[in-house]
């Protein structure tokens, strides 16, 4: 059987040898399985000199392969590309950084060969290390999309996960130009193994996610994997038709019983910037919705290739 390690790569070149070797050191535990192993090396468009560490590596090892786009297409992209070039009658996800500990690989794939798992994915128990306001907001997302989504995403989930032959097929069956991982690996289902671990800090290098990227991955997550944003701008619409309503029958009994006293501009001025507010938030979610739906038409490629080893 074969094992392919997945491995997107932006600017990772402090990186890229010590993934390898991390995950070298399961290669008797693999061998005793009857297993080999290849790692693919996905470069979104580094310019660290990430692609050249990786050619370095496949010098010295036919096993180490490598992808490199033609500019950064993001994350989404380098996880779609690994999962459809990956060979292996499994295939494991994790990123270049190490926080994916690749210590966790025996495990895995005992629960896959020895129970029946089709995949064995991971979840952080803790955010240790992580800025408060960041840990906050991500606890925060995944409430609202367990509230709001019918797809199974785990609080803590990461990217990290071995899988079968058949859900990567399944994965990459899912052809979409906006992508949320996450929300896809649990929307095809296929019976899934959680594996709980601490929070493992960066080895070298720094984050390539700032608050505004995570900010907008969130809103692709909320808008591939549920529509409560249109049902919710629909039921505002419905609040303030029947707010409205009560208030034109309290003008008029006000008028006939109390007569019409000149009111301030003022308070005129506050309720229509208020009502403008609102129909342009809920035109700004239907705005969202349609260029989601303007990107998937025209059918452009998830990604190009500048070079393949």
């Amino acid at each position: 059987m074969l094992f392919t390690a997945v491995i997107p790569c932006y600017n990772e070149v402090e990186n890229v040898e010590d993934i390898y070797n991390e995950i070298m050191k399961n290669e008797e535990y693999l061998r005793s399985r009857e297993i080999e192993t290849e790692i693919l090396y996905i470069d979104d468009g580094s310019k660290d000199g990430t692609p050249d560490k990786v050619k370095e590596l496949a010098a010295r090892d036919s096993r180490v392969h490598l992808i490199s786009f033609s500019r950064n297409f993001g994350k989404e992209a380098g996880i779609f590309a690994g999962l459809e070039n990956a060979k292996g009658d499994y295939v494991a996800l994790m990123d270049a950084d190490l926080q994916d500990p690749p210590s966790l690989l025996p495990q895995m794939f005992d629960e896959i060969l020895d129970n029946g798992y089709d995949c064995v994915a991971t979840r952080r128990v803790s955010r240790k290390g992580e800025p408060v306001i960041r840990s906050m907001f991500a606890r925060l997302f995944y409430r609202i999309m367990r509230k709001i989504s019918k797809t199974d995403i785990v609080d803590g989930a990461r990217d990290y996960r071995l899988m079968s032959r058949s859900m990567v097929d399944a994965i990459v069956s899912m052809r979409e130009y906006n992508r949320f991982s996450k929300g896809i690996f649990g929307w095809v289902g296929f019976k899934t193994k959680w594996l709980e671990f601490e929070n493992v800090e960066r080895r070298k290098g720094e984050t390539k996610w700032s608050f505004w990227g995570l900010f907008k991955y969130s809103l692709e997550g909320i808008m591939g994997f549920s529509t409560a944003p249109l049902a919710m701008a629909s039921v505002l619409g419905i609040v303030f038709t029947i707010i409205a309503f009560f208030a034109i029958i309290f003008i008029i009994v006000k008028t006939l019983v109390f007569g019409d006293p000149t009111s301030g501009w003022p308070s005129m001025a506050c309720i229509i910037i208020f009502m403008g507010g609102i129909q342009l938030f809920c035109v700004g979610i239907l705005g969202q919705y349609l260029s989601k739906v303007y990107v998937e038409v025209k059918e452009r490629p998830i990604y190009i290739v500048r070079e393949r080893l």
